[in-house]
């Protein structure tokens, strides 16, 4: 049994370290939209961007908290396509600049969080091919055949152990 105390990545389950304190990212999923309307997946690929590709947001992170936006009324999210466009309303507008000082505080933990992430950093080759892979099982929009499933799944597994031995498939 150890004595020392857990580190933080392993008190969150392995998931790694926390990027956003406690209502961060809703702020800034509301300052994003208010500077251009968009769906929720380009806001995935926008707050990658603002971290130079070293940390990505989860789906299962940025869609429960639009909900929560959308529910406060502080977006409004119009279907397209199968897909939502989100808005900012007045009431969000209201808030943001309420907000501007907390907002402020957000963008200066990203660039610290930032700076921190980058020795975890993948070249930018790398880091390419992951956002294609994240693109290309993003596109199948939930319609996943039980064949495909086992296809898919084998391929990534195969993958991944690949890139654990240092050796080609």
């Amino acid at each position: 049994m150890r004595n020392e105390p857990r580190g933080e990545f392993e008190k969150r389950g392995g998931r790694g370290p926390r990027v956003f304190a406690p209502g961060d990212l809703k702020l800034l999923l509301l300052a994003l939209i208010a500077e251009q309307p968009c769906h929720g997946y380009d806001l995935i690929r926008r707050i990658e961007s603002l971290f130079d590709g070293a940390y990505s947001p989860s789906p299962g992170v940025i869609y429960p908290t639009l909900t929560f936006l959308e529910e406060s009324e502080l977006i409004s999210g119009t279907a397209e396509g199968g897909k939502k466009h989100y808005t900012i309303t007045d009431a969000g507008r209201l808030f943001l600049s309420e907000q501007a000082v907390a907002l402020d505080g957000v963008r200066m933990r990203i660039d610290v969080s930032k700076r921190s992430l980058r020795g975890h950093d993948r070249p930018p080759e790398i880091h390419e091919a992951v956002h294609n892979l994240r693109h290309a099982l993003h596109s199948h929009n939930g319609h996943w055949s039980p064949q495909e499933i086992v296809r898919v799944a084998a391929l990534l597994n195969r993958t991944a152990q690949a890139i654990a031995d240092g050796t080609d498939q």
